[in-house]
């Protein structure tokens, strides 16, 4: 597929880059937390979905150490359920990763288009998920935002992606809602507190992704900071999902990590093995006569060349399987501040400022609010006072559960505010 001329800094004549290291994109696929995502292709004709880092990301150290760091350990995680790591320059100008590109919908538009998936399917796409996260997590890797839009149900199976990218956005303290704390709905109590988190958190989402699957939503839907809430204080909505599959899901979205299934228990509690073991055994053959029989000239088979793997054609409509997703209500790439306590919260977006609590949710948009001011009381209470334009003055106070996580308040909320003001 031609892209035109090449302009002196390095882009085609349609505004998209020429190449990213040796791939010749193509196509734009979408934008989100981390980038800009490109559909490509090697010298030899294979397609990658290499997602591109933001400007403010590049230019951030702490990112570029961690992307280096996640990247070499994504490398290593195999199994049948991921979207392989198969180049990346974390030095780049603009860092870059590419996975292979995996033709089919997402689970969330397979899901808008055919509806809940029954019993039998839900257990199929549990064990698989099951499967995926144990291979991301036998790498020391943590997904960290395992939801609908970033599974594709491919021709062969369901495929996880952007594993060990999470951790990287994380590092930066100042992503999009999606890509650093999680998707509120599918996030971990741990996450929303702010606490540090394992594969039990995937095991979390992986229950939330099922219940979605189910044709229902575990903890209903609204803003954000009300999703997260109830996560952290409310048991989850398991109505839509089947009988058979309740106390499994429910194991999985329990508050206390230690609680949730691992992935191997989660493959027996979904796909039973009622097998009995087997012992292999070497076929003796039988003892006959010796008879004196004329040489046999031995039959070679043909050779059968295996089928050639299948390419998305260069010109053939490209799912956007691979795009970043954000979340409903948030536009893609808005930046988010998000501080939540065990009783309080504290959210600032494109929409405005919500300040919720466990006796309910206040919500400003931006056209009435004249100020917002924030200050630290002592080392480890954070103040946030929103002034209305009509005189009203609301202040909420949030205790951090630890003095670093007060600082990584302090440090973000001046750019988020810098940023919509």
């Amino acid at each position: 597929m031609g892209h035109g001329p090449v302009g002196a800094d390095g882009t085609g004549a349609t505004g998209l880059p020429a190449r990213i290291g040796g791939y010749a994109v193509e196509r734009e696929l979408g934008a989100g937390g981390m980038g800009t995502v490109y559909l490509a292709r090697s010298r030899g004709g294979r397609a990658v979905a290499v997602k591109v880092a933001r400007p403010e990301l590049a230019g951030d150290a702490h990112f570029r150490e961690r992307f280096r760091a996640e990247v070499a350990a994504a490398r290593s995680v195999g199994g049948f359920h991921t979207a392989p790591v198969v180049d990346a320059d974390p030095e780049a100008a603009a860092p870059w990763l590419a996975t292979a590109y995996i033709p089919g919908p997402t689970l969330a538009r397979l899901l808008e288009a055919e509806g809940p998936r029954d019993e039998a399917a839900l257990r199929q796409l549990g064990a698989a998920l099951a499967e995926a996260l144990a291979a991301i997590h036998r790498c020391g890797l943590v997904h960290r935002d395992l939801k609908p839009g970033n599974i594709i149900m491919a021709s062969d199976g369901p495929r996880v992606l952007d594993f060990g990218i999470a951790r990287a956005l994380e590092s930066t303290r100042l992503t999009a809602t999606g890509t650093a704390f999680g998707t509120p709905g599918f996030l971990a109590p741990e996450q929303a507190l702010g606490q540090e988190v394992d594969g039990a958190a995937d095991v979390f989402a992986l229950g939330a992704v099922l219940v979605a699957a189910a044709g229902g939503s575990a903890f209903g839907g609204g803003t954000p900071i009300g999703l997260m809430y109830r996560s952290v204080h409310e048991a989850p909505d398991l109505s839509a999902v089947p009988d058979g599959l309740r106390p499994v899901l429910a194991s999985c979205l329990a508050k206390d990590p230690a609680e949730r299934p691992t992935p191997a228990r989660l493959l027996d509690l979904f796909v039973p093995d009622t097998a009995p073991p087997q012992t292999p055994t070497v076929p003796v053959a039988p003892v006959v006569p010796a008879v004196s029989v004329a040489p046999v000239t031995p039959v070679v088979p043909a050779f059968v060349a295996p089928p050639p793997p299948a390419y998305a054609p260069s010109g053939a409509a490209v799912p956007l399987h691979q795009a970043p997703t954000a979340i409903a209500g948030v536009p893609d790439g808005d930046l988010v501040f998000t501080a939540v306590t065990a009783r309080r919260s504290v959210v600032i977006d494109a929409a405005g400022v919500a300040l919720g609590s466990d006796t309910g949710d206040l919500e400003f948009p931006w056209p009435t609010i004249a100020a917002v001011e924030y200050a630290a009381l002592g080392p480890k209470v954070l103040t946030v006072t929103v002034r209305l334009h009509d005189g009203a003055v609301h202040q909420w106070y949030l205790e951090a559960r630890r003095r670093s996580l007060l600082r990584e308040w302090l440090e973000d909320l001046p750019l988020v505010l810098e940023y919509y003001a």
